[in-house]
C-alpha cells in the first residue's frame, strides 16, 4: 500500500480477532505486498507503525503476543514478528462486563489452554515458566474458585496477560495446532476451537483436560457434538495438512521428533471424536 502519509497510530478496541487485525493492518502500512506473504515466522522487515491495544474480553493473550492470526485462503496462520507487538495496551477490566457466558468460557479457556501448553512444552524457560505458572494460578481461581463477578473480570484479565507472555517466550501445543485445522475449514472460532479439541487430548496432557473437564462441569458447559460427523475424506486432509503445517507448535509440545508420534491418521482419529 502506497499513502502520501502514514496515519500517526492505529488503535485495536475489542476481542481478540479485533486486536490481530489493527496489529496486521499497523504492519501492511508500512511493509508491501499481501497480508499472506508474512503469515509464518519472523517474515516482516520493517517496523509497523504505532499501535495500542485495548480489549473488551479476556482470555486471547492477544494484547501481548507477536502475532496476529489471520484466516487466508490456503491456511490459518499468524503473522509472527518482534513488530506485530502493541507499543501499549490499556487494561481495563470493566470493560469485559457483560460478555456472554458461553463467549466467557471459551476464552478464558484460551487462556487455561495457552498455560498448559507452555507449561507443559519442550520450548518451555525461566521467563515462560514464570508467566504460566501465575497465569495458570489465576484461571483456577476464576473457574473453579467462587469469586465476586468484579474480582473474576479482574483475576482473568490478568491470566490473560500472563499467560499471552507465557506463549510469547515459548509456544503453544496440540490443541492450538489441531483448532487451527477447524478454523480454516469450518470456521470455528478460536475458544471453542480450542475447548473442541483439548477435551480429547488426555493422552498429551491428561492433568490439565483432568482441570478442564472439572472447570466445564463448574459452569454448565455443553460443548457442540458432531461438528465433524459428515467430513468426507478430503475435508479431513484439509484440516490435517492445516494443522500439521504449525511445525513450531508441534516442536514445543513433542519435540523435533514430533512426526515420529503425530500422524495423519492419528489427526483424523482426533478430529472424529468431534
Amino acid at each position: 500500500m502506497d499513502f502520501d502519509e502514514l496515519p500517526s497510530g492505529i488503535v485495536g478496541i475489542g476481542g481478540g480477532t479485533l486486536l490481530d487485525l489493527s496489529k496486521a493492518v499497523a504492519i501492511m502500512l508500512t511493509n508491501n505486498g499481501s497480508a499472506s506473504q508474512y503469515q509464518g515466522w519472523d517474515l516482516v522487515s520493517k517496523p509497523s507503525i504505532y499501535h495500542a491495544g485495548i480489549p473488551t474480553i479476556s482470555g486471547t493473550g492477544a494484547e501481548v503476543s507477536r502475532t496476529t492470526v489471520l484466516l487466508g485462503p490456503e491456511k490459518k496462520l499468524g503473522i509472527n514478528s518482534d513488530f506485530t507487538t502493541f507499543d501499549q495496551v490499556l487494561l481495563d477490566p470493566d470493560l469485559t462486563e457483560g460478555v456472554d457466558k458461553k463467549q466467557w468460557f471459551y476464552t478464558g479457556m484460551d487462556c487455561y489452554i495457552h498455560c498448559i501448553e507452555s507449561l507443559k512444552g519442550t520450548y518451555l524457560n525461566a521467563f515462560s515458566q514464570s508467566y504460566g505458572e501465575k497465569a495458570l494460578e489465576l484461571c483456577k481461581e476464576v473457574f473453579l474458585d467462587d469469586l465476586s463477578a468484579e474480582e473474576s473480570r479482574d483475576k482473568l484479565m490478568m491470566a490473560s496477560w500472563h499467560g499471552g507472555m507465557s506463549i510469547a517466550y515459548s509456544q503453544v501445543g496440540v490443541a492450538h495446532a489441531m483448532s487451527y485445522g477447524l478454523g480454516f475449514l469450518l470456521g470455528v472460532r478460536h475458544g471453542i476451537g480450542n475447548c473442541l479439541v483439548f477435551q480429547h487430548l488426555e493422552e498429551f496432557y491428561p492433568e490439565g483436560v483432568a482441570v478442564f473437564k472439572k472447570m466445564q462441569q463448574k459452569h454448565n458447559i455443553k460443548l457442540p457434538t458432531g461438528i465433524c460427523a459428515n467430513l468426507d475424506e478430503t475435508e479431513f486432509e484439509t484440516m490435517i495438512s492445516v494443522a500439521m503445517g504449525m511445525v513450531p507448535l508441534w516442536e514445543n509440545a513433542l519435540g523435533k521428533e514430533w512426526r515420529n508420534i503425530i500422524t495423519p491418521e492419528k489427526l483424523e482419529a482426533i478430529y472424529r471424536k468431534i
